[in-house]
């Protein structure tokens, strides 16, 4: 006899602790993000301190790695989950909060080996039907990006073509300078 598990809802599932890597919640489906590896690693960090050296002075917008954003029924952890400067969730202090529940403004993916890309254009289309302007999908191994629009179109750039950035950032990469950071 096999059993099945029961469903669980996006409110049980943020009951559960906690998992490293970290797990997302997306059409009543739990998934873990695979660990990250060195490609991922550097990449990661380089969007987020390119970004916040360009965007958070002026607070314009935040990069972050590795942030729960739960919205749209669903509850995903991009790589880097940039927010505009005005729809940063703060406390009553005025500090960061700790619980975003809404989507991000522009939201980042980096795809590790072995990882479905399926399930990682879920999230981003995911994020453009709720409100996200901006995704990008980082594919080391063929040095390209997948850009998805809010509209939800798809988009492949490679080499020399430049990469769409929020709006107000001021901010102008080509594929080749962002896959250029994995040469140390």
């Amino acid at each position: 006899m096999i059993a099945i598990a029961k469903p669980i809802t996006l409110e049980e599932f943020l009951k559960l602790p906690e998992t490293e890597p970290a797990s997302i919640y997306i059409g009543g489906q739990i998934y873990q993000k695979p660990m990250p590896q060195g490609e991922h690693s550097l990449l990661q960090a380089e969007l987020c301190e390119t970004i916040n050296r360009i965007a958070k002075p002026q607070k314009i917008a935040l990069a972050l790695p590795e942030l729960r954003c739960t919205f749209g029924g669903a509850t995903i952890v991009p790589d880097v989950a940039v927010f505009r400067w005005e729809r940063i969730p703060r406390t009553e202090s005025g500090r960061i909060a700790n619980r975003f529940e809404n989507h991000p403004d522009w939201a980042i993916e980096i795809l590790s080996p072995d990882q479905n890309q399926t399930k990682v254009i879920r999230n981003l289309l995911h994020c453009c039907k709720n409100g996200t302007e901006l995704g990008w999908l980082l594919v080391p191994d063929e040095a390209s990006i997948f850009v998805v629009h809010p509209d939800q179109r798809i988009e492949l750039l490679e080499a020399t073509d430049l990469l769409p950035v929020l709006s107000n950032i001021d901010l102008s990469l080509t594929v080749e300078q962002v896959f250029s950071w994995l040469n140390i």
